[in-house]
């Protein structure tokens, strides 16, 4: 409880800060996937919101630190928590550039976030309705509403580009 009460504190820091709108935090996890260019990362960049403003934010490090579990969505998840002192961000949303994979999609139940935009759809592995849907499943003690499509040209363009560079250069 005490652990709960804290978090609801820091919270209330929180809403003094710089408020934004859907638009703007795609924008701030597109930059944050722009990051994980420079070391051969795939571009994917996640957004941790309370009413707007920014708690966390986070690329995928998973090159960078030979770490498979390094996804930008765990990262930022992480970092709320850190952050908030709580392990459920059950306030809170997540912006994140492609479709959450199923280890991240796991960790977004989890976590118990409220709401998830996603920029595009993961067909491959997309675990929030693109190849399979764990994110909403009814089955689970918690499900998360799903928003996708934010900013999707842009964050769709981004992945093409990076793998369209590594087939290029064969690596």
């Amino acid at each position: 409880m005490i652990k709960y009460v804290n978090a609801i504190k820091k919270l209330d820091y929180i809403k003094s800060l710089k408020t934004y709108t859907h638009i703007e935090l795609m924008k701030v996890a597109l930059r944050e996937a722009n990051k994980a260019l420079r070391y051969n990362d795939v571009p994917i960049g996640a957004v941790v919101s309370f009413n707007g403003q920014i708690i966390s934010k986070a690329h995928n490090q998973v090159e960078r630190y030979n770490n498979t579990l390094f996804h930008a969505e765990y990262l930022a998840i992480n970092k709320a928590i850190k952050k908030l002192g709580y392990k459920n961000l059950n306030t809170c949303n997540l912006y994140v550039t492609l479709e959450p994979c199923s280890m991240c999609a796991g960790a977004i139940v989890l976590a118990r976030l409220k709401n998830l935009y996603f920029g595009t759809s993961d067909f491959k592995a997309g675990a929030c309705g693109g190849l399979i849907n764990i994110i909403e499943n009814k089955e689970l003690n918690h499900q998360i509403k799903v928003y996708p499509d934010i900013l999707k040209e842009e964050s769709s363009y981004i992945i093409k580009k990076f793998f369209k560079e590594i087939r290029l250069n064969g690596k």
